[in-house]
Parts: structure tokens; C-alpha cells; sequence
């Protein structure tokens, strides 16, 4: 197992869930519907992330695959860059702060990551597994 993609895939799982919560009862009020909608595309795409850390620190024991680790790291930085961007337009937009229009196109990027990670997965899984005993 690899605990250092567990312990971020529970961290981000937890974070989402945190964040699920602070958007239904807290940011609602303050920010319209679009918005809202892009804020909670950030945090569900942030937990389906979380579980696959989780995945590739499980599956890291029994394919032990020099492309689970690489797989792991995108899905890492596709949440920073693909939920970051999102969560930082939303609070941009909602404090009226002007000059932050980058970050829109930083969220393609941790899109990008995010489809690598799981091309990388998926390769791994045609490699012939190590055995680690």
C-alpha cells in the first residue's frame, strides 16, 4: 500500500465532504446559482478523486507498477488545479475581486491531469504485477 495517497485521498474525501456542506447551508445565500453549480462540480470532482487516491494506494501493493505512483500524483494535482480553480473563481466572483479571470483557464489543466491519471491506471493494469514478498 501506498499511505501517503490514502492519507491524502481521506483528507480530500473529507475536505469535499466539508466543503458539500459549507456550499448547501452557508455559500447559497451569498452567490448565485451558477456559482453554486461550479462550486459543487469543484467538490464532487474533488471526491471522485479522493476515492481514486485511495484506489491507487490499495492497488499500489499488488500491481506494483512504476505508473501507479505517477497516477497518483495527477490525480493530486488535478484536484489542486481542476476543484482549486473552481473553488477560487466562486470566492473571486463572491468578494467582487477583479483580476483573478487566470484561473479559469487553470481548470482545463487539472482536467487534463485528471484523464492522465486514469490513463496511467489504466496501463498499469496491463503490466505484469510485482511480487513483493
Amino acid at each position: 500500500m501506498h499511505k501517503g495517497f490514502l492519507k491524502w485521498g481521506a483528507v480530500f474525501g473529507m475536505l469535499s465532504v466539508m466543503l458539500g456542506a459549507f456550499a448547501a447551508h452557508g455559500l447559497k445565500q451569498r452567490i448565485g446559482v451558477t456559482e453554486l453549480q461550479v462550486f459543487e462540480t469543484g467538490v464532487r470532482y474533488q471526491f471522485y478523486h479522493a476515492f481514486a487516491l485511495i484506489i491507487v494506494g490499495i492497488l499500489f501493493q499488488k500491481f506494483n507498477s512504476k505508473l501507479l505512483k505517477p497516477a497518483g500524483y495527477c490525480f493530486l494535482g488535478g484536484i489542486c488545479l481542476f476543484s482549486g480553480s473552481l473553488y477560487g473563481l466562486v470566492w473571486t466572483q463572491a468578494k467582487g475581486l477583479a483580476g483573478f479571470n487566470w484561473l479559469g483557464p487553470v481548470t482545463p489543466l487539472g482536467g487534463l491531469l485528471f484523464i492522465m491519471g486514469w490513463l496511467l491506471l489504466l496501463i498499469s493494469f496491463f503490466q505484469k504485477p510485482v511480487d513483493n514478498q
